[in-house]
C-alpha cells in the first residue's frame, strides 16, 4: 500500500490542534512551536506532492480510498489533479505564513492556534476530496473555527457583525449546494457520492439546467461572487490578520474550487446553459470591486474589496469554458492567494504598530518599516497584472479566453478593473508608505524577523512564478484538459 501522503497532509494540522489544546495554557512558546512544526510539515509534504505529481500522465494521482458509509455510497476518497495540487501547495504556504505573522498573539494563543490548525485541515480536505459528501463535510467543518476566531480575536468594533455575516452567508450557500448535491446523488441512479463516477453519470439536460445554478452558486458564494460578495470585505476586516490571510488567500478558493469540481465538472451541460450569467456576474465583480476599493478610507477594506475584484477574474475564466480561461483561472487562484495573503499580512503589521487603519492618518511608513513597504509594493505589482509577476501570467490567459470564446465587450469592460486596480494601489502606496509621517507615528517600530521571513517568502513566490511560469502552467494545463474534455470540447 502506498504511503497515504494526502491523509497525512490533511490530518497533521488536526492532530496538532488537538495536541495544542492539551498543552498547559501558560506554556505559550510550546503552543507556537507545535503549530509552526505542523504547518511546516504539511507544507513540506505539499511541496513533495507538487513535484512528484506526474504532469505527463495527468488525471487524479496519489489516490486513497476506503469505505466510510458504504450503504449510503460514501467513501473516504482522496486524490489530486493538476488543478488541486497548486491549491494544496497554496494552503501550506499561507498557513505557515499565518503562523509566523501570529507569533506575537498573547490573548489565548492556545485556542487561537488550535482553531487555526482545524481551519487548515478543513481547507486541505476540500482540495483533496474525490467524494462529494466528503468534500461537503470538510467544507462545513470550517464554520466553527472561522466564526470563533473572528468573534473572539477579531476587531472589537466589527467582529461580531463580521463573524455572524460570514457564517450566515456560508450557511446559505451550503444549504443551496447541499440540495443540489443530493439531487445529483438520487438522479444519477448510481447511489454514490464518488465524483469520478458522477463525472460519467450523464445527467439529463433538463436536470442540469435546473440544478446547476444551485450547486454552482451555493459554492460560489464563498468565492465572493456578486451579489453575494459582501460577507468577504466585512469578514476580512473583522478577522485577525492570520485569518484574513486564510479567508482571502485560501477560503475564497475553496468556494471557487467547489463550484468548479461539483458544478462545472459534474454538470457540464448546465455550465453551457448558464455561462452567460457567470460571465456577467464575474465581470461585475471585477469592475465593481475595484470601484469600491478605490473609494475606501480604511486600509484593510481596500484589500477586502480588491479580493472581490480579483476573484471575479476567476469566475470569468470559468465562464469561458475554454483552455485559456481555465488555465488563467487556475493560475489566478494560486497567484491571488499568495498576493492577498501578503497584502493582509502587511496591513496587519501596519495596524499593530500604528494602531489605525485610516489611510488619512498614515504616511511615511517606508522609512519605518521598509520590508513591509516593499512587500506591499510587490503585491501591488501582482495585483495590477504587471509583466514579470505572477498576476500577469494568471490574468492574461483569462482575457484571452474571454476575447476568443465570449463577446469581446466583457474583456474590454473588465480591463477597466485593471486600470482602477492600478489607481487604488498607487493611491494607497503613496499615502501610507511615502510622504510625511504624522507626529503620532513617530514611535512606530520596524517589523519582526519572523514578519520579514513571511513577507520575503510570499514575495519571492510571486516573482519566481512570474519569471518562470513553466513551473506551474503545465500542471494546471493537465487538469484543464480533463475539464475541457468533460465539457465536450474534446471528443
Amino acid at each position: 500500500m502506498a504511503f497515504p501522503i494526502l491523509s497525512v497532509i490533511v490530518l497533521t494540522p488536526l492532530v496538532a490542534g488537538l495536541i495544542i489544546l492539551l498543552i498547559p495554557r501558560e506554556r505559550k512558546t510550546e503552543v507556537r512551536v507545535t503549530a509552526l512544526a505542523a504547518a511546516i510539515l504539511s507544507l513540506v509534504l505539499s511541496i513533495w506532492v507538487y513535484f512528484a505529481y506526474q504532469v505527463s500522465a495527468g488525471g487524479y494521482q496519489f489516490i486513497e480510498k476506503a469505505d466510510w458509509l458504504p450503504f449510503l455510497g460514501i467513501s473516504y476518497h482522496m486524490g489530486v489533479d493538476g488543478i488541486s495540487v497548486p491549491l494544496v501547495l497554496l494552503t501550506g504556504i499561507v498557513v505557515v505564513a499565518g503562523v509566523l505573522i501570529s507569533w506575537g498573539v498573547e490573548d489565548r494563543p492556545r485556542e487561537y492556534y488550535a482553531f487555526m490548525m482545524f481551519l487548515a485541515t478543513s481547507i486541505f480536505g476540500v482540495f483533496v476530496s474525490l467524494d462529494l459528501f466528503q468534500l461537503f463535510f470538510f467544507f462545513e467543518i470550517a464554520v466553527f473555527p472561522k466564526y470563533l476566531m473572528i468573534a473572539v480575536w477579531g476587531s472589537p468594533q466589527t467582529r461580531e457583525y463580521g463573524a455572524m455575516k460570514l457564517t450566515l452567508y456560508l450557511f446559505l450557500g451550503s444549504v443551496i449546494a447541499l440540495i443540489g448535491v443530493l439531487a445529483m446523488y438520487f438522479a444519477s441512479g448510481l447511489r454514490t457520492f464518488d465524483m469520478i463516477a458522477l463525472e460519467k453519470a450523464n445527467f439529463a439536460p433538463g436536470f442540469q439546467y435546473i440544478w446547476f445554478p444551485a450547486v454552482f452558486f451555493g459554492f460560489a458564494i464563498l468565492g465572493g461572487i456578486f451579489p453575494f460578495h459582501s460577507w468577504a470585505p466585512d469578514g476580512h476586516v473583522a478577522a485577525p490578520t492570520a485569518i484574513s490571510m486564510l479567508l482571502a488567500g485560501v477560503e475564497m478558493k475553496v468556494g471557487a474550487f467547489g463550484a468548479l469540481r461539483a458544478a462545472i465538472m459534474l454538470l457540464p451541460q448546465g455550465a453551457h446553459d448558464w455561462v452567460w450569467l457567470i460571465l456577467l456576474l464575474g465581470t461585475i465583480n471585477v469592475v465593481y470591486g475595484a470601484f469600491i476599493a478605490m473609494i475606501q478610507t480604511d486600509f484593510k477594506y481596500v484589500i477586502g474589496f480588491s479580493s472581490v475584484s480579483h476573484m471575479g477574474l476567476v469566475m470569468m475564466g470559468f465562464a469561458t469554458l475554454s483552455r485559456e480561461g481555465f488555465l488563467g483561472a487556475g493560475m489566478q487562484m494560486f497567484s491571488h492567494g499568495v498576493m492577498t495573503a501578503l497584502f493582509f499580512a502587511v496591513v496587519g503589521m501596519v495596524y499593530d504598530r500604528a494602531h489605525t487603519r485610516e489611510i488619512s492618518r498614515l504616511g511615511g511608513l517606508f522609512r519605518k518599516m521598509p520590508w513591509a513597504a516593499i512587500g506591499f509594493i510587490i503585491a501591488g505589482f501582482v495585483s495590477m497584472g504587471m509583466p514579470g509577476f505572477s498576476g500577469f501570467v494568471a490574468e492574461f490567459p483569462v482575457f484571452m479566453g474571454v476575447w476568443r470564446s465570449q463577446p469581446p465587450i466583457y474583456a474590454i469592460i473588465a480591463v477597466l478593473g485593471i486600470l482602477l486596480t492600478a489607481a487604488y494601489i498607487l493611491r494607497v502606496v503613496s499615502r501610507v508608505f511615502f510622504g510625511d509621517a504624522p507626529v503620532e507615528l513617530a514611535g512606530v517600530s520596524d517589523v519582526t524577523v519572523l514578519d520579514k521571513v513571511a513577507v520575503s517568502g510570499l514575495a519571492t513566490i510571486m516573482i519566481v512564478l512570474g519569471l518562470f511560469p513553466i513551473l506551474m502552467t503545465p500542471m494546471v494545463q493537465s487538469g484543464v484538459d480533463h475539464i475541457v474534455y468533460l465539457l465536450g470540447v474534446i471528443k
